[in-house]
């Protein structure tokens, strides 16, 4: 095998494609021959930005492999509490989170997001999700890729209506959607008294308009910090300083 994974960027689709059955990072692996949905870059940049307080919770919400949840426990002292519907993927997550080193402060639960916020309040400091988005695309053949890309399983209005009731009222949802789609969430997040105080837009490339957008969003409304980064430079796996740092705790070749 030349490389331990050979990786297809392109934020024209949900995710990266490789090449095996795992993705292997600097301080931990993830298996995924029995997901429907891989390690994409999404999840990555997710991972890596959302807020990571050393103390407290985070939920992870649509956990997939578990790469969010290990990428939170690897970044902070918080806890983490992961959600995933799909019974394969929970599987899968399970073996990644027991073979990483942080399975200690990693709880993985096999509920819906849904069911899960009729029996909880208010505890969590960040809600962190790589939320379905495809509302309107036609389902996948998969059901496990339907759950995961499909906004049926987890509409917007519900992700939104139930992380103001799971948050503290310092709480922060973070999450990462397509850039298009931005200002509707926004205001269906206000309807809920969440309000946007950071995003950061993301490019493909230098010369590319953004694609997807990462979002903030708490109780508190004030003026909203946003930036820009762009992934690769002019030329395909040529990346930029802004991603390499961004992404550098995670990546082997960063």
């Amino acid at each position: 095998m030349v490389r331990d994974t050979v990786i297809l960027l392109s934020l024209q689709k949900r995710s990266v494609t490789v090449a095996n059955d795992y993705f292997r990072f600097k301080g931990f692996t993830i298996r995924q021959e029995r997901t429907a949905m891989k390690v994409g870059t999404d999840g990555v940049l997710l991972g890596s930005w959302a807020p990571a307080p050393d103390r407290g919770r985070i939920l992870d919400v649509g956990s997939g492999t578990g790469l969010i949840a290990i990428m939170m426990a690897q970044r902070c002292g918080a806890r983490v509490t992961a959600l995933e519907i799909d019974r394969d993927a929970f599987q899968q997550a399970r073996e990644n989170i027991e073979n990483c080193i942080w399975h200690h402060r990693i709880d993985l639960i096999h509920q819906s997001f849904q069911d899960y916020c009729k029996s909880h309040t208010g505890a969590f400091d960040v809600i962190v999700s790589n939320p379905p988005w495809f509302r309107n695309a036609l389902s996948s053949p998969s059901s496990g890729r339907n759950k995961a890309r499909h906004s049926s399983f987890l509409p917007w209005g519900d992700l939104l209506e139930g992380s103001s009731r799971l948050l503290k009222d310092s709480g922060v949802l973070s999450l990462i959607l397509p850039y298009q789609e931005a200002g509707e969430l926004i205001t269906e997040a206000e309807k809920r008294k969440l309000y946007c105080t950071g995003r950061m837009n993301i490019r493909p490339n230098i010369r590319k308009a953004p694609k997807r957008v990462m979002m903030n969003l708490g109780f508190t409304q004030r003026h909203t910090r946003e930036e820009t980064i762009a992934i690769e430079k002019d030329q395909r796996h040529h990346f930029t300083p802004a991603y390499r740092h961004l992404t550098k705790s995670f990546y082997l070749y960063f």
